[in-house]
């Protein structure tokens, strides 16, 4: 008798597998949304290849010229009278000055980097232009006038000669190799401080009519972020054009000031700063008058005057090279290959020619200030850019026009320049989030990068009479020039700082940490894909000139 019982086994419980460990987060972990570094700045209404209406664009190129004409009359009114010149000589050199700006920013947006950088007039020539200044004053002239005709004839001999410096450091590549060597890490300070390093001309010059300055300061912050808020149709109006408004309120109000007699009894530093009617522009401006080369005479050649301008075309390439970077992110384009930045040096040093050769009083730089307004506009483009050009031509030409503007009181200016020069500094911190924000040795680099480049440049300029004579006081007045201009800048300190302690601080085992594989592919003309995209020169001329040196 067969079984019939089940001999089947019951099944046997299968092993429960390990519970995976509970991995917690380290102590202070960020537990928000993470931010990944972005090559570029997504945010912006218009980029660089992306153009506004017609209408928005003549508008917003327009306050691009309002703001640039700040620079200008800020270099003229320092210049000229210690020159000998008087309200005449002053309209002039504005004139020549907003022309050669026009014919630069059209070459260098067309020609060189092809970012949306507007061409004005440097600062970084001052301390030279001023020791011309004084070598001349000991000599003996018939007139006020005489002394100025040789004054600028002997300032144009010196950028035409020193203009050479910088157009070899260019196209001969040597800037560009020295690029090579600049990290992201090294960038921020750069381009920080080419923002941060100009805060004397912000607050120090709007407090010389506080209540003119500091009115526009507060509405122009105001109106621009949080009143742009309250209706959907202020918002477009007030984010774009916000600058223009204020500034044409503000000035009113300082009109009516003025002929309310409220400064009749103020000094004279007073009357001059916060007065609408104390430059005398109009009255002496020429209707029409053409810029043209060798308008003040022939050109004056000494070689002390022209080794001190060397000094401050190298400080101009510097200070455009950190101005450049920050336009790129502001724009919405990648970071400029080294060839790029190259060509637009080059093309600088035929810009200062051009300069030397009209009689444009300093030679010229990219405007830190007009960076600054891509980024409180959001709008990047390069058309933008171009066509207001088409107002410095304008204005440089009909004087009388020109002069209008012109009397706006410089500290309405200035501040407009506290909140333009803030974005550019803010601008340059952002290069930060492609390197290793928790190295100590990054943080070494960055912080005595800052601090020096701040620190080395004001004990210069504290030491600086106004004779132009800097700290540097030794047998050679051509070598103190030198050196009393370029430590006398502060994108120029940072990146010498920088330069050298990321480049001998740990190299082997830093690379990573200082962002150069990230950096590396936009340094090559293949490296990005998106290099011809926004580099390349239009009307395909690059098929025409040598790629070697272009």
């Amino acid at each position: 008798m067969g079984e019939t019982a089940n001999h089947e086994h019951p099944p046997q419980p299968q092993p429960t597998p390990p519970r995976p460990p509970v991995v917690l987060p380290p102590l202070g972990a960020a537990r928000g949304p993470p931010f990944p570094p972005a090559e570029q700045l997504l945010h912006l209404h218009y980029c660089i290849h992306s153009n506004p209406p017609w209408p928005q664009s003549v508008l917003l190129a327009f306050q691009h010229y309002i703001v640039m004409l700040g620079n200008i009359v800020v270099v003229a009114t320092l210049l000229v009278p210690r020159m000998g010149g008087g309200p005449g000589d002053k309209a002039r050199v504005i004139q020549s000055l907003l022309f050669m700006s026009a014919i630069n920013t059209l070459l260098q947006t067309w020609l060189g980097t092809r970012l949306p950088t507007v061409m004005g007039p440097s600062l970084a020539y001052l301390l030279s232009v001023l020791a011309i200044i004084n070598d001349l004053s000991n000599e003996t002239f018939f007139s006020e006038q005489e002394r100025f005709l040789h004054t600028m004839r002997a300032i144009q001999g010196s950028l035409i000669v020193s203009s050479f410096v910088t157009i070899l450091l260019g196209y001969s590549q040597v800037w560009g190799k020295f690029i090579r060597f600049l990290s992201p890490l090294v960038i921020v300070p750069v381009v920080c401080l080419a923002g941060l390093g100009l805060f004397g001309r912000g607050f120090p010059q709007l407090a010389n009519c506080v209540e003119i300055g500091l009115p526009m300061l507060i509405l122009l912050v105001i109106s621009q972020q949080y009143l742009k808020n309250i209706h959907p149709i202020t918002r477009p109006i007030l984010e774009k054009f916000a600058l223009l408004i204020c500034v044409g309120l503000i000035w009113s109000f300082a009109a009516i000031l003025t002929a309310a007699g409220a400064y009749n009894r103020a000094k004279a530093e007073t009357q001059t700063s916060c007065r609408t009617d104390r430059t005398f522009l109009m009255s002496s401006a020429p209707w029409i008058r053409i810029p043209y080369p060798l308008q003040w005479g022939t050109p004056i050649f000494r070689a002390s005057h022209v080794f001190g301008m060397m000094g401050a075309s190298l400080v101009s390439s510097a200070e455009s090279t950190a101005t450049f970077y920050a336009a790129s992110r502001l724009s919405g384009a990648t970071p400029p290959p080294t060839y790029v930045i190259t060509r637009s040096i080059g093309l600088q040093g035929i810009n200062q020619l051009l300069d030397g050769l009209v009689g444009a009083i300093v030679g010229s730089t990219a405007s830190v200030e007009n960076v600054g307004l891509l980024g409180l506009t959001n709008v990047g483009s390069r058309r933008v850019v171009q066509i207001s050009t088409g107002f410095m031509l304008f204005f440089s030409i009909f004087g009388k026009f020109g002069a209008f503007f012109a009397s706006i009181p410089i500290p309405i200016f200035a501040a407009v320049f506290c909140v333009l020069y803030s974005i550019v500094s803010a601008i340059g911190i952002s290069f930060v989030q492609f390197a290793n924000k928790n190295s100590i040795r990054n943080i070494y680099i960055l912080g005595l990068s800052l601090f020096l480049g701040i620190s080395i440049p004001q004990y210069f300029v504290m030491h600086t009479d106004l004779t132009g004579h800097g700290p540097v006081r030794t047998g050679g007045g051509w070598f103190n020039n030198i050196l009393n201009t370029i430590f006398s800048s502060p994108p120029t300190v940072a990146l010498i700082v920088g330069a050298i302690l990321d480049n001998t601080l740990e190299v082997k085992h830093s690379r990573d940490d200082s962002g150069m594989p990230w950096w590396t592919p936009f340094q090559r003309r293949e490296g990005d894909s998106r290099n011809e995209e926004f580099y390349s020169y239009p009307l395909r001329i690059h098929e025409y000139l040598r790629s070697r040196f272009f």
